[in-house]
């Protein structure tokens, strides 16, 4: 039997919490947090759950109460994650995070850290840690892997992500608006030609046409884990893959494309009558917060839903054999009012919280629990499976496209009448026969 913290039960920490209080495996469950309301409900509808206020910015406190623990959550912001690595490692648990950390170094430069100095760290000590492990990242990285798999090489990632969920009563984000903001206004990272480059904020726009959605969309490059830890990672479990890019679109990114054209979202002071303003310090202010309890939630949909849509697509293309090979999939799962209605969570945490929930049962059952630091890519195909199978029965699922070159024979004798044969693309030729390579 096992005990766990779960530090931060916002959304996501706490779908997590009830999920493992489900767990035959798992004794106690501690959810902490600074708003001891938050942790004091949660802890009171759980049968295996106690409550506990903790300032989390206190590393003393954190490994105060993690003593006795075998896994950390870790529910908070980014800035959070390695002073909770850190007591994970004192109280000789194994750790857990949805998004890699942001450092002072830098991006690219905190994740060649975590994947060299942390990862000695976690192997050293016979512990597990499983970073940027939720919906994306997390999710997306094991569908790419698993695409990639079936390649003999793989020359191009894509993720796209697609959010268009809209209420009457105005809701920009289903996440923390001061993470979604910053992330908005950061530089953004691809992997192009084998190396990581950095451009500006909603950078190379274009329209695609994603699957349910009946109009092209406008997608934009958006900071994002993906691109670093795939490119960082390429030659090891990627089959040598040459481009990773991520792309966003949808209300919020509209809407902050537009702060951003204003400068709104600067974190630059500007001076306001004498009076020095830092531009999203007051966007922050008055933003409205994203819903956090089943009541609001209910609230905000009993006013009106204007708009429901999204996207989820992993592309990925390379060769196999002497052919070329694209494999498009889609993750798909309930949208607001469905994800409401069946866990009192919105679409958004909903993903985010059971894939979560999912790589944490995973840890839970010793699936996986090779020593050392790693990202969701690295996963084997056993842990893969586990994920996939376990999703599945929380409702969501993966539908995969292979969409692949179709290879006419020449014909050897006159030829007699002709049969059209639909082509990969869609084109119909004519030809006498066809073979589509396995």
């Amino acid at each position: 039997m096992k005990r766990i913290i779960v530090i931060g039960v916002g959304a996501q920490g706490s779908t997590i919490a009830k999920r493992m209080n489900e767990h035959p495996g798992i004794s106690e469950i501690i959810c902490a947090d600074y708003d001891f309301k938050a942790a004091k409900v949660l802890s009171d509808a759980l049968a295996k759950a106690t409550a506990l206020k903790l300032d989390a910015r206190d590393l003393d406190s954190v490994i105060a109460a993690a003593k006795g623990c075998d896994l950390i959550v870790n529910g908070l912001p980014l800035d959070y994650n390695l002073l909770l690595m850190e007591a994970a490692l004192a109280v000789n648990a194994s750790y857990f995070d949805m998004a890699g950390p942001m450092e002072d170094i830098g991006f690219v430069e905190t994740y060649k850290m975590l994947f060299s100095e942390w990862h000695a760290k976690f192997k050293a000590k016979g512990r597990t840690a499983l970073v940027g492990a939720g919906s994306s990242p997390g999710l997306a990285n094991i569908m790419a892997r698993e695409a990639v798999e079936k390649m003999d090489r793989c020359e191009t990632i894509s993720i796209y992500v697609y959010e268009n969920v809209m209420t009457k009563r105005f809701t920009p984000f289903w996440w923390s608006p001061e993470i979604a903001f910053w992330d908005m206004a950061y530089k953004t990272f691809r992997y192009e030609n084998g190396r990581i480059v950095t451009d500006k904020p909603f950078s190379r726009p274009i329209t695609m046409k994603l699957r349910g959605i009946n109009r092209e969309v406008r997608m934009v490059d958006h900071e994002h884990d993906e691109p670093v830890t795939m490119g960082l990672l390429a030659n090891t479990v990627l089959k040598g893959v040459k481009n990773v890019e991520f792309k966003y679109g949808g209300f919020g990114v509209k809407l902050s494309e537009l702060l951003h054209k204003m400068g709104l979202l600067s974190d630059k002071p500007v001076d306001l009558n004498g009076t020095p303003v830092v531009p999203m310090d007051l966007i922050l202010k008055l933003c409205p917060p994203a819903p956090k309890y089943p009541d609001e939630l209910k609230s905000i949909i009993n006013d009106g839903v204007v708009a429901e849509e999204g996207a989820f697509l992993v592309r990925v293309e390379g060769t196999k054999g002497k052919h070329s090979v694209r494999i498009d999939s889609y993750a798909v799962g309930p949208g607001l009012v469905e994800a409401f209605e069946t866990s009192g969570l919105s679409h958004e945490a909903y993903l985010t919280g059971q894939c979560a929930s999912v790589f944490v049962k995973m840890m839970v059952d010793d699936v996986f629990s090779d020593p050392g630091l790693f990202v969701p890519e690295q996963l084997g195909a056993d842990a893969r499976e586990y994920c996939f199978r376990n999703l599945a029965e929380l409702g969501v699922t993966i539908d995969e496209t292979l969409q692949q070159h179709t290879i006419y024979s020449r014909p050897r004798r006159k030829r007699a009448a002709t049969r059209p044969v639909k082509t990969s693309t869609g084109r119909t030729d004519a030809s006498p026969s066809a073979a589509l390579f396995a």
